[in-house]
């Protein structure tokens, strides 16, 4: 069990990205958002400085990412924060809907084929609202499929899949956004 006062920064479901060099890379199967146990064996509650979870919400249906919200917010420090990304069900491009859809677009091993809801920025804040956090959105799409831009700092956490750090977004125009938002425990 990690135990240490020092900045504790943990990517959920990593996956094949390291972007986040510094900070502890974890998959399902060790740290299980809907597990208290996977949690209670690796850290201390109020132990975490920063928690990033890149396309790793849209896995869980709207309960289950209230629960995770919530057992996240036992391990975050005060002050502490979740950087969510999932795929944005406001971005205006058929293509990609039909890859982000619930159930993803098949086959069965399809990263997609596992989703269980598709986001918006207001279903996406309530989650982490409900669970007790304050939410600033960073990147995403509105009702019109305007999309909206605050700066962010990678040193918080780099989300690849986003028009800041992904070459298919870079310039004019938009091929694979995120909505993503920080959430802070007060």
């Amino acid at each position: 069990m990690v135990t240490k006062q020092e900045e504790l920064k943990v990517v959920i479901g990593a996956g094949e990205y390291n972007n986040n060099l510094g900070w502890i890379h974890t998959q399902q199967d060790e740290l299980n958002l809907i597990d208290m146990d996977t949690w209670n064996k690796k850290f201390d509650e109020n132990s975490l400085t920063a928690i990033l979870a890149e396309h790793v919400w849209e896995h869980l249906s709207y309960e289950e990412g209230i629960g995770a919200a919530q057992l996240c917010y036992k391990f975050l420090k005060p002050k502490g924060y979740i950087r969510c990304a999932v795929p944005d069900g406001y971005f205006r491009d058929k293509d990609y809907q039909n890859i982000i859809k619930v159930g993803g677009p098949g086959p069965i091993d399809h990263p997609a084929s596992s989703h269980k809801i598709v986001y918006n920025y207001k279903t996406l804040t309530k989650i982490f609202e409900v669970a007790g956090y304050k939410v600033t959105l960073l990147e995403y799409c509105d009702e019109d499929g305007q999309f909206h831009f605050n700066e962010w700092d990678g040193e918080d956490g780099v989300i690849f899949r986003s028009k800041k750090f992904d070459p298919r977004n870079q310039g004019d125009k938009l091929a694979f956004p995120s909505l993503i938002l920080d959430a802070i425990k007060y």
